[in-house]
């Protein structure tokens, strides 16, 4: 959240090792989304109803600017599974050290038609027209994944509706449900409070089962407290990611400061248990982004932070350069292990675009990058980046585009990496440094 000039990232964090267990909501604190100060953890199990666990939850900022915190406590062994809030134990401290947990929790129990074991999660709370505020909390029946809907006149008494907010069969469990407006116009976003306007709304979900974050885009019908899929959407394992690496447990959050949505999402990694233990750590936060509508209206666009590009160093540019088929570029002078790196690809003419085959599910972009991949020629691609190539191209990591244009042509873009050359041996031979291919 950002409060009173101040951004804050709570995180589930164990202070006792790299491995699952003893979770706490860790606490760090920013002024820039850069530079990060370490504080003690915000809220730990420590009372009858989280005294086994304080897992996920989101921050809400209340009318006269007071931030409360909902989380799921864990109260038995049985991992049954309550909603719970906690608040600044001194408001006026700019980094909110202290958070207290008063006696009234928990706030809300799962009825006979819960699931008590999988009801987790609570979103940051909007405002409805009558005035209520309204979250929904993660859950599943069966395998039907399930965005549970409750409501709230002073953010005490809350009332499960009747019927979810939305679900899915056959997903699995849904964690981390994240549910916020989008503008349809310019890149000004909006506070999780607007439901009316020019705008679109997202759900987003987590899949217990694949460990990726998956979203539809759609539309909130107030009326009815329910959220609606564009027709074009695909709920659940085949649909649009926020990403296609390790993804998970996202969270989004309103930046009033600079008008924007900014994501957060963590990398479970892909090392052995044996290794976190041995390093001492597990799991990252990644760099955040910002968020907005693609003027299409049928994904999102992400971009790092613009506050990242204070980290920068050493500038390497090319510029103005003509490729032909099978052309390779070095762009030299990389030398660092990580590079920031901004390319433009222009073409005179989009006319040799490859056919999109009607069979082929445009939202699952997974298998439409697997098609053809990155060394079978099309039309237009592929092109883009190798990253981490050795020297002869015995190893190498591309970056690539395909151009596709579909029966009613419109032009179809996927941005596609192909890990099949990244070989995890001889890691010291390889060089740093990025070529350019065109064919």
């Amino acid at each position: 959240m950002y409060f009173n000039g101040v951004y804050h990232l709570f995180y589930q964090y164990n202070p006792k090792g790299a491995v699952w267990g003893n979770i706490v909501w860790a606490h760090s604190v920013s002024k820039d989304l850069i530079n990060w100060e370490k504080l003690e953890p915000a809220i730990f199990p420590s009372k009858s109803f989280d005294k086994y666990g304080c897992w996920s939850g989101s921050a809400t900022i209340l009318p006269g600017n007071k931030p409360v915190i909902l989380y799921s406590g864990i109260i038995d062994e049985n991992n049954t599974q309550v909603q719970n809030y906690a608040v600044p134990e001194n408001i006026s401290d700019p980094y909110l050290v202290k958070w207290n947990k008063p006696d009234n929790n928990p706030l809300i129990v799962a009825d006979k038609h819960v699931n008590k074991t999988a009801f987790r999660d609570p979103t940051t709370a909007w405002l409805g027209k009558d005035g209520e505020w309204r979250i929904t909390v993660g859950s599943r029946k069966k395998n039907k994944g399930i965005s549970l809907l409750f409501k709230s006149k002073d953010f005490m008494k809350w009332t499960k509706v009747k019927k979810p907010l939305h679900s899915h069969r056959g997903t699995g469990n849904w964690e981390c449900p994240d549910f916020f407006p989008v503008s349809k116009q310019g890149t000004k976003e909006l506070d999780t409070s607007v439901i009316e306007g020019d705008i679109k709304h997202v759900m987003k979900i987590s899949l217990d089962a694949t460990r990726y974050d998956y979203y539809t885009l759609g539309t909130y019908d107030t009326e009815k407290d329910r959220y609606i899929p564009d027709k074009d959407m695909v709920d659940g394992w085949k649909g649009l990611r926020y990403d296609y690496g390790n993804f998970y447990a996202s969270k989004s959050f309103f930046d009033p400061a600079k008008n924007r949505r900014i994501l957060w999402g963590w990398a479970n990694e892909s090392d052995p248990v044996d290794d976190d233990v041995r390093k001492g750590w597990a799991g990252i936060q990644l760099i955040p982004r910002t968020i907005v509508l693609d003027p299409n209206g049928k994904q999102l666009l992400q971009w790092p932070v613009e506050e990242l590009e204070t980290l920068r160093g050493k500038k390497v540019e090319l510029s103005n350069k003509k490729l032909e088929k099978d052309d390779r570029v070095e762009i030299e002078g990389i030398s660092a292990a990580q590079a920031d790196v901004e390319v433009t690809f222009t073409f005179e003419s989009l006319d040799k675009a490859e056919p999109f085959d009607p069979n082929w599910d445009r939202y699952d972009a997974e298998k439409l990058c697997g098609q053809k991949g990155s060394t079978v020629q099309g039309g237009l691609g592929p092109f883009g980046l190798l990253t981490l190539a050795s020297e002869n191209l015995e190893e190498y990591t591309p970056v690539f585009f395909r151009i596709f244009k579909d029966q009613e042509n419109k032009h179809i873009v996927p941005m596609c990496s192909d890990a099949s050359k990244s070989s995890l041996e001889n890691k010291e031979d390889r060089l740093l440094q990025a070529l350019l291919t065109s064919t």
